[in-house]
């Protein structure tokens, strides 16, 4: 009987999970942080992008690895259960859905904000109610999130492919000159920026178990969605350092939007305007169906509630774990400014990452036979990125991070002990 309630469908194709980790990935992040990359590393950020995408790629293939030995709904999760124990795996689901309930609500104000450049609106309550929105379509159905997400996928590439063939004829030699204003150094700066426009890719790991034929499909999609990105983001950084100048683009809240400006093309602005509503809105979708999956892993291993695992019986989702993680994002959406939380739902994620390339690690070591096989030196560098990413964050941060962790420890015992007296 517990397994007609907790029994998911595998609904999702290649492209379906390529496209899912892909929108996780393109979001609001090109439309606005490649003008604060470009302040640091001038016409270098061309670089930047590309050292920022080879260390997301250590991390990605310790990803697509593990996720074709244990393609579980949980993803990081469920690698570190097994790996490692029960407690590692708990605080591992901590910090997720800790980053994913902030990095939602973040994104959600951020949809919210754009939506006020073309129309006055409260912005939280916007920003709450899009939250409620795309919660109950992940609810609706793994498939129709799908359908909507593969939407917004197409229409953002196609935006972002406009943007290159509109500036294309508006670039200037002069303005790649100098290359390097601020040195290598200034390319380091701004590759680590750019690497959290690259965040994303793991998403489709968490929905393993709806993936179809999940070990050969779930790691493919996470690394055609990173590597089509990397290209994209190549294109994209190459026009608009040509056509603006590093100088005009490191000032600048809209990059791709005051690119087009300088084109005098009114409609070429609005069109990319619009496709920074699209993206986030398609980061905000892949959020919550990645972030739901989490507590229901969680709960299966009798570390979360019970009542997490229900699989709504036309739906074919867990409809509990998404209303939940969708309600209280939509609160905290509605609570207010979250720029500074922003980069606590980073460091959560990229700790994470630390523990994925170290499961990867200690899996090789055990013996394990990849179906993919992994050299040992990717994870590792894997490891010393995330790490040197974590210790350049603010060390509010740090602060925070540690309440979280501290939390979860003592939560751990209580959550756990009251399942056990339960069952």
């Amino acid at each position: 009987m517990q397994e007609k309630h907790t029994k998911l469908i595998k609904s999702l194709t290649l492209l379906d999970a390529t496209s899912i980790g892909f929108g996780a990935i393109i979001g609001a992040g090109i439309f606005v942080i490649l003008g604060v990359a470009t302040s640091l590393a001038g016409p270098g950020v061309i670089l930047s992008v590309i050292i920022g995408g080879a260390v997301a790629i250590f991390t990605a293939l310790s990803f697509a690895v593990l996720s074709s030995e244990i393609p579980k709904e949980g993803g990081p999760y469920e690698y570190a259960y097994e790996l490692f124990s029960p407690f590692t795996g708990f605080m591992t689901g901590w910090m997720l859905v800790f980053g994913q309930i902030v990095m939602g609500a973040t994104v959600s104000i951020g949809l919210a904000t754009y939506l006020a450049l073309f129309i006055p609106v409260p912005i939280n309550l916007v920003a709450a109610g899009a939250c409620l929105v795309f919660t109950l379509l992940n609810v609706l159905g793994v498939k129709e999130s799908a359908r909507v997400n593969n939407a917004m996928v197409a229409f953002k590439v196609l935006v972002l492919l406009f943007f290159v063939a509109v500036g294309a004829s508006y670039i200037q030699t002069s303005n790649f000159q100098p290359f390097l204003p601020n040195g290598f150094s200034g390319v380091i700066s701004g590759a680590a920026i750019i690497f959290f426009a690259y965040l994303g890719f793991g998403r489709v790991a968490a929905i393993s178990e709806e993936v179809k034929d999940p070990e050969k499909n779930v790691p493919l999609s996470i690394m055609l969605a990173l590597g089509i990105s990397l290209v994209i983001y190549l294109l994209v950084s190459f026009i608009a350092i040509g056509v603006s100048g590093y100088g005009r683009l490191s000032v600048s809240g809209s990059p791709l939007a005051d690119a087009m400006r300088i084109t005098g093309n009114g409609l070429a602005v609005f069109v990319v305007s619009l496709g920074a509503i699209v993206a986030t809105a398609s980061v905000l979708i892949t959020t919550i169906l990645g972030g739901s999956r989490i507590p229901f892993a969680m709960a299966r291993n009798k570390q979360f509630p019970g009542f997490m695992t229900r699989i709504h019986p036309g739906f074919g989702t867990p409809y509990i774990s998404i209303l939940l993680i969708g309600l209280v994002m939509s609160a905290l959406a509605f609570l207010g400014e979250l720029k500074q939380v922003a980069s606590v739902a980073s460091f959560s994620i990229i700790s994470v990452h630390v523990l994925v390339n170290y499961a990867a690690m200690v899996a090789s070591r055990k013996g394990a036979k990849f179906r993919i096989p992994l050299h040992p030196i990717p994870p590792l560098l894997g490891i010393a990125s995330c790490a040197l990413l974590a210790l350049s964050l603010l060390p509010e941060v740090w602060i925070v991070e540690s309440i979280v962790l501290v939390a979860g420890i003592a939560f751990y015992p209580i959550i756990t002990g009251r399942i056990k007296s339960m069952v």
